[in-house]
């Protein structure tokens, strides 16, 4: 039996989807390593959280707020 996502989960799956191979372009990182910083330095946890006000951002803001995060939690790049 086949279930839908109701329209926000959609929305957001959706702009994590875009914002992750995004980050891994503008950071220069391969799309598994990009997954791996995410989640390591609490970037998937900071897009979970607030992926509505940043996907209504300029992609350079919203990349930019998601760097800032992880190096808040030890990122180093």
């Amino acid at each position: 039996m086949a279930t839908t996502l109701d329209k926000q989960t959609s929305d957001k799956v959706s702009f994590i989807a875009f914002i992750v191979p995004e980050f891994a372009l503008a950071y220069k990182m391969k799309m598994p390593e990009a997954y791996c910083y995410l989640k390591q330095y609490k970037g998937l946890d900071y897009l979970s959280e607030h992926w509505w006000a940043l996907h209504t951002d300029n992609k350079f803001y919203a990349l930019n707020s998601l760097y800032n995060v992880c190096y808040e939690n030890g990122g180093l790049r």
